[in-house]
């Protein structure tokens, strides 16, 4: 239908649904283990050029009612231009009942609290971050480029502003040495944070990413088995009090377990699936069935 610049990427969830273009790569793009956007150089795409992407896609898919702006991080765009963008789709979709983004903590913070709450009410109200890690040990060795607490209060001020946030942490990220702060550090912030969803995928390195995040590791990385990440898990949710309810997933390609829940009220469920496992092997994903 459009003539994407590859490669293009948007979450499991919003796979169904209309993607723009709106900027191209990442404004960051330093996370190690992320490759997503490594052969590409970040920039706005002009504003004509999206608008001549909405009105195509608007004749092919007049009904469409969500849309993902893509790529990596499309908050990073002046509110003079993420409002013709929102006023643009609302005009060709008539439909239209939801926007959504990547972003970034830095993303969030760099907007004012009234900025926020213009795009949620402009129909965009929903923003995926990658948290990754809460452990400031591991958000260094990462390059994320956020601190736990600079994280913390992105995930604060757009609750308050009244967005939803989809968050996402990596197993496996702290290998054999660092699995215990990597999953503490991660439990004690997103125990003061709010997220609305979360969801857990599985380090997987692929090979343009590999060097980088072996050198930025600074030391020799071990990584974890599909039974320690299990482990992992249930660290995770053994010990997380979310202070708002959050509906939690497993189910991204990358995971060796694959699980579905609300916190805190399927906690009890979810961490006696996760003990099954390892103590039955049963219910993990073959290694071959999984990738990003």
């Amino acid at each position: 239908m459009l003539s994407y610049d590859m490669p293009l990427y948007r979450p499991p969830s919003e796979g169904n649904n209309l993607i723009i273009q709106a900027t191209l790569g990442c404004s960051f793009n330093q996370c190690s283990f992320c490759s997503m956007y490594k052969t590409k150089e970040y920039h706005a795409r002009a504003l004509e050029d999206v608008f001549v992407d909405i009105e195509q896609a608007a004749r092919v898919w007049p009904e469409a009612h969500r849309i993902f702006l893509a790529d990596g991080d499309a908050l990073t765009l002046p509110m003079e231009s993420l409002r013709a963008i929102l006023d643009k789709l609302a005009a060709c979709f008539p439909n239209l009942n939801r926007v959504s983004a990547y972003a970034t903590p830095g993303n969030i913070l760099k907007k004012t609290p009234e900025e926020l709450s213009e795009l949620a009410a402009r129909k965009m109200p929903l923003f995926y971050v990658g948290i990754e890690s809460g452990a400031p040990v591991m958000l260094k060795k990462i390059t994320k480029g956020a601190s736990q607490k600079g994280i913390a209060e992105a995930l604060i001020k757009a609750r308050e502003a009244g967005l939803k946030i989809s968050a996402t942490v990596i197993l496996g990220l702290g290998g054999q040495k660092y699995w215990e702060e990597h999953i503490d550090g991660t439990v004690e912030l997103l125990s003061q944070a709010p997220v609305n969803y979360l969801s857990t995928l599985q380090l997987y390195l692929e090979e343009i990413a590999y060097d980088e995040f072996m050198t930025k590791f600074g030391e020799p990385f071990e990584r974890q088995s599909d039974i320690a990440v299990l482990t992992e898990l249930e660290r995770l949710l053994s010990n997380i009090k979310p202070p708002a309810p959050v509906i939690f997933r497993s189910n991204h390609a990358s995971n060796a377990l694959a699980l579905a829940g609300n916190l805190p009220k399927d906690q009890a469920r979810l961490v006696a699936q996760v003990r099954t496992s390892l103590q039955t092997q049963q219910g993990i994903r073959p290694a071959f069935l999984r990738g990003l």
